[in-house]
């Protein structure tokens, strides 16, 4: 059930700060607000409910017409939405935008897509790696981008890089199949690429060794939640709509996906969705709603970033890196689901 627009706007009024709140309810103003939301990747599987909102009218509904702006290997995120281009973006990963806060961006993580990160270290049952103390001795291969990643973990568990072989490889899970590392790094997201690794593979995710990070995460400027919060929170209202429909309908989402981007393989996206909804939803979102985040664990993850040396300006507080009030805002909105 919707909120009543004065009642988000109270809730939202604090945003202000102290600057006339002008963004109305389309009921109130009797036009369509259009926004451009800014994503770091190509659209996929992990935007699998943002598609669902769009096809099935949420937006429209909500008084918005937005386009979903792909991103790629040179695509920028932050600029457009500090440059008020974009009303919202995406980061992959809660770690990127603590660097780019860090680096003077004034900008806040307002939701978070998904649980924790898809990313993983995928060993094969020969030589499996379960956990990070499984490392020492083994050959590990991963991506230069993910380097610091693999950096955080040895730092957390008290392990010498040297201990182990760090070998610099592509996305391409090949090195692992053919024996020339113990485990590789990728997406559990990318089921195609995975594949040639069989089905016993196994995925030391992220998370479970020991750094935690929300991933999909959807952040705004300050200058916007200032501004136009009520617009900010019809999106998430919307979009979340979107993937509570995708989780009733997960086989009709994914067809959804495919007709709108047709460059996916419809049986790989059928083949992952579980994957996703099990990134998406959990007891969290049971009790608090899709996009929910824990500010603690967002503090954790800023404290390690810290301890490693990956912050180059100012160490981001969670206060003014994160902010929940889009997410009180959108509370009877947002499904409680997992």
């Amino acid at each position: 059930m919707r909120l009543p627009n004065l009642d988000r706007r109270r809730l939202l009024g604090s945003l202000a700060a102290g600057a006339a709140f002008v963004s109305l309810a389309p009921s109130a103003r009797g036009q369509t607000r259009q926004i451009i939301v800014q994503y770091d990747w190509l659209m996929s599987n992990g935007q699998i409910g943002d598609v669902v909102a769009q096809a099935n009218g949420y937006f429209a509904e909500a008084g918005l017409e937005v386009e979903l702006m792909p991103g790629g290997p040179n695509s920028t995120t932050v600029p457009p939405v500090t440059a008020n281009q974009a009303l919202v973006g995406q980061f992959s990963d809660s770690g990127q935008g603590m660097l780019a806060r860090s680096a003077g961006a004034p900008i806040k993580m307002i939701a978070a897509g998904f649980r924790q990160s898809p990313f993983a270290y995928f060993s094969l049952p020969a030589k499996p790696i379960r956990s990070v103390e499984d490392m020492r001795g083994k050959r590990i291969g991963t991506q230069p981008t993910a380097r610091f990643v693999l950096d955080a973990l040895l730092d957390k568990a008290g392990i010498d890089p040297g201990e182990l072989e760090i070998v610099q490889v592509g996305w391409d899970m090949g090195p692992l199949a053919n024996g020339q590392v113990d485990a590789i790094t990728a997406w559990v997201t990318n089921t195609n690429a995975l594949s040639i690794l069989g089905d016993d593979r196994i995925a030391l995710m992220q998370w479970d060794a020991g750094l935690p990070s929300y991933a999909n995460v959807y952040f705004t400027s300050e200058r916007a939640l200032a501004e136009d919060a009520d617009t900010i929170a019809a999106f998430i209202g919307a979009v979340a709509r979107g993937w509570g429909w995708m989780y009733e309908n997960r086989a009709a989402s994914v067809d959804l996906l495919v007709d709108a981007y047709d460059q996916l393989d419809r049986a790989v996206e059928q083949a992952t969705v579980e994957t996703i909804v099990a990134l998406a939803f959990d007891a969290a979102t049971k009790e608090h709603g899709w996009g929910t985040f824990d500010p603690q664990v967002v503090a954790d993850q800023i404290a390690l970033y810290e301890k490693i040396g990956q912050f180059t300006g100012e160490v981001p507080t969670v206060e003014g890196f994160t902010t929940t009030a889009i997410l009180d805002a959108t509370e009877g909105e947002r499904p409680k689901l997992g």
